[in-house]
């Protein structure tokens, strides 16, 4: 029986996915939240099987409060999942310094924090796995999500390192990369009307704002089967590294991935051309 801890635990989400498929395998699950009043009817069902904690990921001290409270509820944290996290609308150019550090601190900075609090405990049992949730913007630009976009990308960097430094002390490290999920994400663009201060990007972003309302509810993911499908990658051996998820994102990455190899061809001669000569002797 493994004990999973996963942030991001609002109903309807990723979270509350990955929180179910372990109960559904055997497992036990601290879930967290920023408000945990819609998760107490739900946990109540599962009994001692279920913890459920208030947390603020980007509150470093909740983190390592929450963290702790686990261990000493169930002796230790087998899976971290990282859930948390939401996007933002707008340019690269116009959105505000402040939005932009925010932004940072959810989808990138969080991680890091919940992920070196969980660590110690995976180090000392010489066992653990962390799945990072990361998305299609990840291994790919989203118009209008620059620096959602940004913080993804980090996200696979980090996960990437971090796998290497810790495949020897018998910890597992998996990126997941959802494409359009049936999940609360979508929901909030509705009740947020754009601020976009350089008035010349307002129509592309007012675009792009539309089609995501225009797919809440419609969204051909479901959250449900994506979580199963990472217990099922995580089982494997040996598993993958990463873990694309929908097949609107598999196409969408696929094809990403073969035009930057093109693209990166296309510049060989240049490429080899800036190392110093080889000395034929």
């Amino acid at each position: 029986m493994r004990t999973w801890f996963i942030t991001g635990g609002t109903p309807g989400g990723f979270g509350m996915a990955y929180a179910e498929a372990a109960l559904e395998a055997g497992d036990r699950v601290v879930l967290t939240a920023r408000r945990t009043e819609p998760l107490d009817s739900w946990a109540k069902t599962f009994g001692d099987r279920v913890l459920v904690l208030p947390l603020d990921v980007t509150d470093a001290h909740a983190v390592r409060d929450a963290v702790a409270a686990a261990e000493t509820r169930f002796g230790g944290i087998d899976v971290l999942v990282n859930n948390a996290g939401r996007g933002w609308i707008g340019s690269v150019e116009g959105m505000p310094d402040a939005a932009v550090r925010d932004l940072f601190e959810l989808n990138f900075f969080a991680v890091l924090t919940v992920t070196r609090a969980v660590l110690p405990g995976m180090r000392a049992r010489g066992t653990g796995w962390i799945v990072n949730m990361s998305s299609v913007a990840g291994l790919r630009g989203v118009v209008g999500f620059g620096y959602y976009t940004a913080a993804k990308h980090a996200i696979e960097g980090l996960t990437a390192v971090l796998r290497e430094e810790v495949a020897e002390l018998g910890i597992r490290v998996l990126a997941v990369e959802p494409g359009a999920f049936r999940t609360h994400a979508y929901t909030g663009f509705a009740g947020e009307p754009l601020q976009e201060p350089v008035a010349a990007y307002a129509p592309l972003l007012e675009r792009v704002r539309a089609t995501m309302i225009d797919q809440d509810g419609r969204q051909p993911g479901d959250p449900a089967r994506g979580a199963r499908a990472v217990l099922r990658a995580m089982s494997q051996d040996p598993p993958p590294h990463r873990l694309v998820l929908g097949g609107d994102a598999f196409e969408a990455v696929t094809a990403e991935l073969a035009a930057a190899t093109a693209d990166i061809r296309m510049s060989e001669g240049l490429a080899r051309g800036a190392d110093f000569p080889v000395d034929p002797d």
